[in-house]
C-alpha cells in the first residue's frame, strides 16, 4: 500500500481545486469530514496503520481547510473595501 494513495475519495490530494475560494474551502471541508469519519471507523476497526495514514492525511486537510478560510477572508475583506 503507498502512502499516497487517499483514504477517501474526497481525500485524494491530487485532485485539481476550484477556482474560487468559497469552492475551494468546501472541498477542503468534505476531505476532513471524510478522513473524519473514517477515522472514527478506523478506531473501532483497531486498524492501527489505516488510522496512522488517516490521520496524517487529516493533518494535512486541516491545514489545507485553514489556508482556504485565510484566502476566503482575504477575498471578503478585499470586495468590502472596493
Amino acid at each position: 500500500m503507498s502512502a499516497y494513495v487517499p483514504v477517501t475519495p474526497l481525500s485524494d490530494p491530487r485532485r485539481a481545486m476550484p477556482a474560487d475560494a468559497t469552492s475551494r474551502r468546501a472541498v477542503a471541508e468534505a476531505a476532513v469530514d471524510s478522513l473524519t469519519v473514517e477515522m472514527r471507523r478506523l478506531v473501532l476497526a483497531r486498524e492501527e496503520w489505516p488510522l496512522a495514514r488517516a490521520a496524517h492525511q487529516l493533518r494535512y486537510w486541516r491545514f489545507v481547510r485553514a489556508l482556504c478560510a485565510i484566502s476566503l477572508e482575504g477575498s471578503e475583506n478585499s470586495r468590502r473595501a472596493a
